[in-house]
């Protein structure tokens, strides 16, 4: 079929058909191609005069042998051609000016360093500073102070007895006396939850407030807590160490899975209660990971590197209590009530929330016991309405050059008072969503990245020639945790998003959400979040393989307009040659804009491609080792995760869960994040959301087409 109407160099005319007729808008219209000849006469005349009258129309009409109506369209779409044309040579003029006084701007706060005061001798005020990054810290300084302030103010609050906001006003006295240790049960704060401070990853604001009464456990609860954890600890150990019939193989996909009939004979519980609504998940694996047993111990019981372990599983993460605070230097014997909120990477999964107490105790030289367990109050104020830990935990074992053995417990009671989304079902109902190997998986892969953090050795393509230091490779990597950090609490399904599904795209939809963003690590303003999930039939392995492939990005990235992109740095970060952090630069792109990219998998099949722009002068100051922490980052891909439906041909072909085939299906979340308005009070617009919505919905056909699913 000939192509629509066309313009200048088209040679297609308009509707042969009056639009304004109603009767010839129910007939199919038809096109007309120009010849050569015509199309060349009506340039000639465009040239000559861009506006022709009814007379010159006419004229024309009779020398080509076309119909007035015609003329007058060929005419109205060369002009919007031409008009379209001149405005994006005028915008690539202003980008191009733009480069050229930021460059400018760079060179001159550059020359500013070395710029010597007369009167003093010395650099002048400002110039040793980077000007850039002075809003972004004095806002990270500003959360910092607002964060302490509430801390203390919780701390003088448990002293007294009632919050500091009914207090009446009081002359200031020395803080100095106060034990600010104590900092550690945690800054609940009295004020209602701030939007500056809910945004900050690591900070107590981005965590539920609690009440502050909920604070009184009383010294016999403490020594209840005390009591059932240390019956936990027991039932734990029998766990990890127990064989069958405690512990089946599944011949669906060769993991370890609790036998329940088993375990209620030997676990007797007088508080069990039939409800047809809770699901047990119960699973074990264990592992070899490349860190010694005092820093996991460490890594655990520490809520803020509890949640720089685990990622994409824990969203937060807070110690509530610390109820004993165990053997200085090893940890043995502390326990801490604590909670978490943990997640699957697409928001078509509700997150969990669990409240519980967290032991560790060391065994033997070299041998610790990590168990968590849920415990229900006498007023029910630490529990979770639809999630309950059943003694649940890992034994850590040390080995020869800084290794540790591992293995892992996840034994929980959900209550689904609605199913999980029909994409979904299959991972979560199977308990591999939130089980054993996916815990253990995550701990290896981190643990691999943590250790490549150490390696002194460079990569082999750098950018612009400079080779990275290890003070440059730390700071790229920190920049690069902080960007996965952000995408995958930017995509979760939990109570502080509320997400507006738009229609559109298959019965799943386009998800929308929208804050305000003061992060010092992000852009200030309006930021549209948008996500979807889909289901394609081709392995996780296989899909991760496709979005990181540089050659391949032409085809699913719609910004780039399908242009392809060079790699221009690599940094290694696991043993897998797809864990990499890379630079990327787009041919026929300016040549101060990067892609700052990371991906990473596992073999649970859980895999990340996430990547954000970065400005040139950014890159060169995190490659050169400085704090990256005021980079800001908006970062937008993908969460990859095998779709939980059991493989016909990998039943009985291996005895290890970590080693079980996988060739199903996966589930892909594609997510973006626009800043809509760099003004803080922005309203959203129709626009924006249409042009997110349009932007998903075009990635994900063409992520389709370029997998031959077109159908799925």
């Amino acid at each position: 079929m000939d192509s629509g109407s066309g313009g200048g160099g088209g040679g297609a005319s308009g509707d042969d058909q009056d639009v304004s007729d109603p009767h010839n808008q129910r007939k199919k219209k038809r096109y007309h191609r120009h010849t050569a000849r015509q199309i060349q006469e009506l340039e000639r005349m465009f040239k000559e005069c861009p506006h022709p009258d009814e007379k010159q129309r006419l004229q024309l009409s009779r020398d080509l042998g076309l119909e007035p109506r015609q003329i007058k369209f060929w005419f109205q779409n060369r002009r919007t051609q031409m008009k379209a044309q001149h405005e994006r040579a005028d915008n690539c003029a202003l980008r191009s000016e733009n480069d050229k006084i930021r460059c400018e701007n760079i060179a001159i706060r550059e020359a500013l360093k070395h710029v010597i005061c007369p009167s003093c001798g010395g650099p002048p005020m400002g110039s040793t500073e980077d000007i850039y990054f002075d809003e972004q810290k004095l806002r990270m300084d500003n959360a910092r102070l607002k964060e302490e302030l509430d801390r203390v103010s919780s701390i003088a609050a448990k002293y007294i007895g009632r919050p500091i906001s009914q207090l009446p006003p009081i002359q200031p006295v020395s803080v100095t006396s106060l034990e600010l240790s104590m900092g550690s049960f945690g800054a609940q704060g009295m004020a209602g939850p701030s939007l500056d401070l809910d945004l900050l990853p690591g900070t107590s604001s981005s965590l539920p407030t609690l009440p502050l009464q909920s604070f009184g456990i009383s010294d016999m609860e403490k020594s209840l807590m005390a009591e059932f954890s240390a019956n936990a600890m027991d039932e734990l150990i029998r766990l990890l160490q127990a064989g069958e019939p405690l512990w089946m193989r599944s011949p669906v996909d060769g993991r370890d899975v609790l036998n329940l009939e088993s375990y209620e004979r030997m676990f007797p519980r007088t508080d069990h209660l039939k409800n047809p609504d809770v699901r047990i998940e119960a699973s074990r694996d264990s592992g070899v990971v490349i860190m010694n047993g005092e820093t996991l111990v460490d890594m655990f019981m520490d809520p803020n590197k509890w949640v720089e372990l685990f990622p994409t599983l824990v969203l937060k993460a807070k110690i509530i209590d610390i109820l004993a605070s165990g053997v200085v230097g090893n940890r043995s014997g502390s326990l801490q009530l604590m909670y978490e909120e943990l997640q699957v990477l697409s928001p078509l999964v509700s997150t969990r929330e669990f409240y519980f107490l967290r032991y560790c105790q060391q065994l033997e030289q070299g041998l610790w016991a990590i168990s968590d367990v849920s415990f229900e109050s006498r007023q029910n104020q630490f529990s979770s309405p639809h999630s309950r830990r059943l003694p649940s935990g890992c034994l850590i074992q040390d080995m020869p050059n800084g290794y540790s053995k591992i293995t892992w417990v996840e034994h929980v009671e959900v209550e689904e008072k609605t199913p999980s989304h029909r994409l979904y079902r299959d991972l979560v109902n199977s308990g591999m969503a939130f089980g054993a190997e996916r815990w253990l998986a995550t701990l290896q892969r981190m643990c691999e990245r943590f250790a490549c953090l150490m390696v002194t050795g460079t990569s082999t393509r750098d950018l612009g020639g400079v080779i990275p230091s290890p003070d440059g490779r730390r700071s790229m990597m920190k920049l690069s945790q902080r960007m996965i950090n952000n995408f995958c609490a930017s995509i979760s399904a939990s109570n502080g998003h509320r997400w507006t599904t738009l229609s559109g795209l298959n019965d799943v939809g386009v998800r929308v959400t929208v804050h305000k963003s003061t992060d010092p690590g992000q852009p200030n303003g309006v930021v549209l979040s948008a996500a979807t999930s889909i289901w394609l039939p081709v392995s996780s392995q296989n899909v991760f393989n496709f979005f990181r492939d540089e050659r391949s990005r032409p085809q699913w990235d719609v910004l780039s307009n399908g242009n392809s992109v060079q790699e221009v740095a690599h940094i290694a970060n696991g043993s897998h040659p797809g864990n990499s952090i890379s630079i990327l630069r787009a041919f026929n792109a300016s040549h101060n804009m990067l892609i700052l990219q990371e991906s990473c998998t596992d073999s649970s099949g859980s895999s990340l491609v996430v990547y954000a722009s970065v400005d040139l002068p950014a890159i060169n100051i995190a490659m050169s080792g400085e704090d990256p922490s005021y980079i800001p980052l908006l970062p937008s891909g993908f969460a990859i995760l095998p779709d939980g439906r059991p493989d016909q041909g990998a039943a009985g072909a291996s005895t290890s869960s970590s080693t079980v085939s996988r060739s199903g299906g996966s589930l892909v979340t594609v997510a973006f994040q626009i800043l809509v308005s760099s003004l803080p009070n922005a309203k959203l617009n129709l626009e924006s959301v249409n042009t997110v919505n349009n932007l998903i919905s075009t990635t994900v056909q063409q992520i389709k087409a370029a997998l031959n699913c077109s159908g799925s």
